[in-house]
Parts: structure tokens; sequence; C-alpha cells
């Protein structure tokens, strides 16, 4: 008969000593589980888990100053709650370097909101000229045009199609945006890419194309609106 051995899996166990603490926290701040609190939090479980361990020597204080607005409790309310009582020795001391770093991490934190929100707006500046330019000829011609259509109801339509027709044509290009089909295009119904305005149709039926579609890459922007032939 094979020697068999076997693992004492006890031995793998990890205490959670401030499970219980932090459970009846989050139930009277409402919070359902520890992934909800992850998630508010903006921490992962895994430091969560150090949390409920007893381990907040090996967590950052930034983790920290994530989870303390959440739990309702000050920095130091949390660190006097959740460590043992040799971590509080340990921090009683370097009580000044610790308030220092919390104000330097702050001072960081918000620097980065800054250059975010500074990119943010120089990004939409960047992207707002650029369609600007694409549709320049439009924005030149059309207010002209539309009042020539006002004061000649004769005026053809088709000689205002292109003013419109090219910049639109221009910016969808510059955005990666392809039309499905032309409009009046007859071809098999798709019922991914079309979208029935009446009547019924079977996939590879012949449907007319009333409406374009959109594609922009291969996300579905907008379906093409048709009807059976």
């Amino acid at each position: 008969m094979p020697n068999t051995q076997y693992f004492d899996f006890t031995q793998y166990k990890c205490p959670t000593p401030n499970t219980q603490l932090l459970q009846d926290l989050m139930q009277k701040l409402g919070i359902s589980s520890f992934k909800a609190l992850s998630r508010a939090a903006g921490v992962s479980e895994r430091q969560l888990l150090r949390l409920r361990q007893g381990k907040l020597e090996q967590m950052r204080v930034d983790v920290l100053l994530k989870l303390s607005p959440v739990l309702q409790m000050s920095l130091n309310e949390l660190i006097a709650t959740f460590s043992t009582v040799e971590l509080l020795q340990e921090k009683a001391a370097p009580t000044q370097d610790l308030l220092e770093e919390i104000a330097d991490l702050r001072k960081e934190y918000q620097r980065s909101q800054q250059q975010i929100e500074q990119q943010r707006e120089i990004l939409l500046q960047e992207f707002q000229q650029s369609s600007l330019q694409l549709l320049e000829s439009l924005l030149l011609q059309w207010p002209t045009a539309a009042q020539k259509a006002q004061e000649n109801p004769q005026l053809a339509a088709l000689k205002i199609v292109p003013l419109v027709q090219k910049p639109l044509e221009q910016l969808l290009q510059a955005w990666g945006v392809e039309a499905i089909a032309p409009v009046g295009a007859e071809l098999p119904y798709d019922p991914q890419l079309h979208q029935l305005m009446e009547g019924t149709a079977q996939p590879g039926e012949t449907v007319k194309v009333r409406y374009t579609g959109y594609l922009q890459g291969e996300k579905l922007l907008h379906r093409a609106k048709v009807s059976p032939v």
C-alpha cells in the first residue's frame, strides 16, 4: 500500500482578530460587504485582509487615509482601533513624523489632482481645435448658405449639400467612424447592424437602408434603420 502523506492545512490559516470589529463598524455605516468597502475606499481586498489580521504596520499610510473617511474615523482613531498594543507603542514615538508624512501625502494628492485637471483641459482644447479645423468650411459658409435659402426658397438643395457633407465626412474619417451602408442601399438583413422601421424580415432577406448607421472600428455606434424590400 503506497505511503500517503497528509498536510495539516490548519497551520496555513490566517487569524483575523479584527474581522468582527470591522464587520460591526461596517454594519453601523450600512456597508454590506468587504467588497463594497473595498470599492468605496478604492483599496484592494488584500489591504482589508491585513487590517482584519491586525497587520496595520504592513499597510501604507495612503491606504489608511482612504479608509478613514469611509469608516468615518480619523487616522489616529483608525490606528488606535485596529492596531495591536505593540503597534501602538511603536507608533507613539514618531507621531510628528507620521503627521508630516500625512501632510506631504495630502499635498502630493492635491498636486496630482491639479495636474490631471490641467491635462483634461488641454486635451479638451486640443480636441475642440482639431474638430473646428475640420469643420472650418462649414462654419464659414453654412450661415451664408442658410440665409440665402431663406431669402430664396427656390434655391436648389443640391448646392447646399456639399457645404455640410464634405466637412462631416472629414470629421468622421478623422475619428475613425464609418457608415454601415449608404442611404438607399439594398443589402441582406443583419439584426446586429440593422434596425427594422416597419414590417418583418429574416436574416439574409433583402432590406433597404432608410437611415445610415455607424461603426467606430469594431464598436457599433448606431444601427442602420431599414425597411423590407
